[in-house]
């Protein structure tokens, strides 16, 4: 197994492992190791059918319910997938759920400590996924930035007034089913103690306690903040790449700037993760 970093800041390609097998405890134990510090593993040359992707995810946790079924392979519910044919076409440009920088799922209670995807069939060009390392992002504000933030909270639900960007339309009975839930907007690390900022400007309705335009002007400076380009790695997909990243370090975002008449088809599992606790300095 060979180890390559791919940023200074975060990511690293794992190669010459073939996980369409099962793998040694010794080996899930590095991958493990690997995956708390870097936050983004890429595998390529992995063209995993869905039994053997839901058995390399499993490598890294738990299986977690997808939570729009309707994006899942009828025979195997853990599995999502994302499709070019489901996406709208406005003004001939592709309407993709993942445009803009986000951590998955941030309205659970438990929110998913990761995110897989295997690449089916890609675009000639575009339709890159891009993330930035919150982690190191938090570690570079200012000591009384941090002082003021590391006890504030966020509402996140479905998808905030002021959101960015669109989400899938539900049904009064789907938005039932979908939960909301107060999160830090730092958090610590379950594993490496790590602190984090957390944010999805999507799902982020306000800061509890301040000013409603206070508010959004924070959420907005911390995340043009952590999203410069010195915190990121951007992610260049192959047909058979493996990828698993890290909701509680990293955000990431897709892009649409591929041709709609191509099509981009991947498999997507996440992994259960636990509520979130707020950072102490």
């Amino acid at each position: 197994m060979k180890v390559k970093k791919l940023t200074p800041a975060l990511g690293a390609e794992i190669s010459d492992i073939d996980l369409s097998a099962p793998v040694e405890e010794k080996i899930k134990q590095e991958l493990n190791t690997l995956f708390a510090e870097h936050a983004v593993l890429v595998f390529p040359g992995q063209p995993l059918t869905p039994p053997q992707f839901i058995q390399a995810a499993q490598i890294f946790g738990l299986l977690m319910e997808q939570q729009i079924k309707k994006f899942t392979l009828p025979d195997y519910p853990y599995v999502g997938f994302n499709s070019t044919k489901d996406l709208p076409i406005v003004n001939g440009k592709l309407q993709v759920r993942g445009e803009n920088y986000h951590t998955d799922h941030s309205n659970d209670l438990e929110p998913p400590k990761a995110t897989s995807l295997v690449a089916v069939q890609i675009p000639t060009a575009g339709g890159d996924t891009q993330f930035v390392d919150t982690r190191k992002a938090f570690d570079d504000l200012s000591p009384e930035l941090k002082e003021k933030i590391v006890i504030l909270k966020s509402l996140h639900v479905h998808e905030s007034s002021r959101s960015p960007r669109s989400f899938a339309k539900l049904s009064p009975e789907e938005m039932g089913k979908i939960p909301q839930t107060t999160q830090p907007l730092v958090i610590e690390h379950p594993e490496s103690k790590r602190p984090a900022l957390y944010l999805n400007t999507g799902r982020m309705e306000g800061i509890e306690g301040m000013e409603v335009n206070a508010a959004y002007e924070l959420i907005d400076f911390l995340y043009k903040h952590a999203t410069q380009p010195k915190y990121e790695y951007r992610h260049k997909w192959r047909i058979g790449d493996f990828v698993i990243w890290d909701n509680r370090a990293v955000m990431h975002q897709a892009n649409a700037d591929y041709d709609p008449k191509e099509y981009r088809y991947l498999y997507r599992i996440m992994l259960k993760g636990s509520a979130l606790k707020s950072f102490k300095l």
